[in-house]
């Protein structure tokens, strides 16, 4: 029971931790802290980056570890990579999240969309459908610049991974 509570804390501690490039969503919500176990007394944090080269991985590890360290935890990250991490781990109240800070989450039911598909995306300020991409990439790499035609509001769309 102790050790079910211990660990839980340490979650609730790594799981706080928002995302520095898309600060409106935790790590947890993002999908990309996939478990915090107890080992010999360290609490160990597995996190999978959105992809290998996302430039924030190692600000995010070291945040995850000094959020453990606040919550006096003795703290290790451990980095996996497989399997891949996806947008279906983004968690519906992330999803709400990016929606309400003017971000189109992941189109969902249609499968993978490829590198440079146009899925039908939906404004994350009116919620129309008659949105254009108007740039593959984003403010970061993982989103895609976006325009609605309804209300003239750009936008970035989280890529479908």
């Amino acid at each position: 029971m102790i050790a079910e509570l211990t660990e839980q804390v340490a979650w609730q501690a790594a799981a706080s931790v928002p995302d520095p490039e898309v600060p409106c969503v935790t790590v947890a919500e993002l999908g990309i802290l996939r478990q915090v176990s107890m080992e010999d007394g360290v609490a160990v944090a597995k996190v999978t980056p959105t992809y290998s080269g996302c430039p924030a991985t190692l600000a995010i590890e070291l945040s995850i570890e000094a959020a453990l360290r606040d919550a006096g935890f003795e703290a290790r990250i451990d980095r996996v990579l497989s399997p891949a991490w996806t947008t279906d781990w983004i968690t519906a109240e992330g999803r709400e999240k990016l929606r309400a800070f003017g971000i189109a989450p992941p189109v969902t039911g249609s499968g993978k969309a490829a590198l440079f598909a146009s899925p039908d995306v939906c404004c994350p300020r009116c919620g129309s459908v008659r949105t254009i991409r108007i740039s593959e990439f984003g403010s970061t790499a993982c989103k895609a610049h976006y325009q609605c035609q309804s209300c003239a509001e750009p936008f970035d769309y989280f890529k479908c991974i």
